[in-house]
């Protein structure tokens, strides 16, 4: 009896690259508005959405309406894991889009503090709420669409460019204040200019809109619903057969301690005067974005490494090699020498991060069944993106302004945390080599190295 063929075998690469435009601007625009908000709550929320005449208390309630953000991603992560695994990948990706513009459309005409009085930061809230919830089913499930879509032998390399979006998008972010500050008059800019980046959005939502309707269901997923084999209860069932792989992917999603020590606290570390450091807090609004235009050029030659080499030597090497790094990074912030420390602060976050970065998006995604890949990788991912936004306020605690040996002290903190990360790395199966359908399974039969080569150069 002749074998139908697999899910891999009926995908194209037209149908691959769609999934992948897909995934690039669906990141793009989470991310873009996820970041924007960041910039805002810092240089505009507080004297627009807090009442006036403490202004310290105001950025202090501003930036907590940010990291209200976080609280709300481990319960998206679970809801829209399941609408993923349910009601399949493309429905999923619509309904994130949607919410995420949405809510940011909506922050860009909110009324003021002086318009509508407490109304204002509480709605202010609610819609960050609203961003949290969306942004954690984005990764997880556009990354499950690129890589059942992905022809075998490249989807690392597809997958990708999930991750290239959000750098796309933390650069649209951080450049988007930049030409209207110069621009306009601070009263201007306060009065109405902030509100252009957020009103933009709906421009990228549009074409997202338009290129996600252009991108059929999964092979993978279609299969499973035409047989019934969907779970019922995906986050029950993904913490009872692959609880030991959610453990791994939580512990791996900890090696975004690299930008937490790079952009949050060595900012602090550098311009914050009880360090006593001195650098110019501009050096820290460019080092996001040239780091992640490096990342830009890394990301999709990394990502075919990982389908040549394998995840576990790519996603161990970028964990140990960036953590390394760090030492050097804050050895040069604290010497005061601004070109090092740009120079450590781009090979250290926008490339040797960008090895794991641009690994663990079809990695994870491989770790996990297709009844319950989005589920476990969206738990994954945001509950260690969760416990990573709290590494800053540890870093101070244990090296406040005025101790000594910083560099040192942070520097073990974030190695020892990318150790954690490698290992996790190291104890996992390896995937590269799994053909799709025998994902998740414990058995599941890897094809030989030469079959694999043999697969690739066909699909070139």
């Amino acid at each position: 009896m002749e074998r139908s063929p697999s899910p891999e075998q009926r995908t194209s690469r037209k149908t691959a690259k769609k999934a992948a435009a897909s995934g690039w601007i669906g990141s793009a625009l989470e991310y873009y508005d996820w970041f924007l908000y960041g910039t805002a709550a810092a240089l505009v929320f507080p004297g627009i959405f807090f009442p006036e005449g403490h202004p310290a208390i105001a950025l202090i309630a501003s930036l907590g309406t940010y990291a209200v953000g976080y609280v709300a991603r481990p319960i998206g992560a679970v809801v829209l894991g399941h609408w993923g695994d349910k009601r399949g990948r493309k429905n999923l990706l619509f309904l994130c889009m949607m919410m995420m513009g949405a809510s940011v459309f909506a922050i860009g005409v909110l009324p003021t503090y002086g318009q509508i009085g407490i109304l204002a930061p509480i709605l202010l809230v609610l819609l960050r709420l609203v961003q949290g919830f969306a942004v954690a089913g984005e990764l997880s499930g556009a990354s499950a669409m690129i890589t059942e879509h992905a022809p075998f032998g490249r989807r690392g390399y597809y997958a990708s460019f999930s991750l290239h979006g959000t750098q796309g998008g933390q650069i649209l972010a951080a450049g988007a204040f930049l030409p209207l500050t110069a621009i306009l008059s601070d009263e201007a800019f306060q009065a109405w200019g902030w509100r252009i980046p957020f009103l933009l959005s709906v421009v990228i939502m549009v074409a997202g809109y338009v290129i996600r309707r252009r991108v059929e269901e999964t092979p993978v997923f279609l299969d499973k619903n035409a047989q019934q084999e969907t779970a019922k209860a995906p986050i029950l069932e993904v913490l009872r057969k692959s609880g030991l792989d959610v453990v791994r992917a939580v512990c791996m999603t900890l090696v975004n301690v690299i930008g937490v020590t790079v952009s949050v606290f060595g900012a602090a570390y550098a311009t914050q005067s009880g360090y006593g450091i001195g650098m110019s807090e501009s050096v820290y609004l460019w080092i996001p974005v040239v780091a992640n235009l490096v990342a830009l050029a890394v990301i999709p030659w990394f990502g075919d490494l990982s389908d040549r080499f394998g995840r576990r030597p790519l996603m161990i090497v970028g964990s140990l090699g960036a953590g390394l790094l760090s030492y050097a990074y804050l050895f040069a912030v604290s010497q005061n020498n601004v070109p090092l420390a740009v120079i450590f602060a781009i090979l250290t976050w926008g490339v040797l991060y960008q090895v794991w970065n641009a690994t663990f998006a079809s990695f994870f995604q491989e770790l996990f069944p297709a009844r319950t890949r989005v589920t476990g990788f969206a738990i994954s991912q945001n509950i260690g993106l969760a416990i990573t936004a709290f590494l800053p306020s540890i870093f101070t605690l244990v090296a406040p302004p005025g101790s000594s040996h910083v560099p040192l002290t942070v520097g073990t903190l974030c190695f020892g945390i990318t150790i954690i990360g490698a290992l996790a790395a190291w104890s996992a199966r390896e995937t590269h080599r799994v053909p799709v359908d025998e994902l998740g399974k414990r058995d599941g039969e890897p094809v030989s190295r030469e079959e694999l080569a043999r697969i690739r150069a066909e699909t070139r």
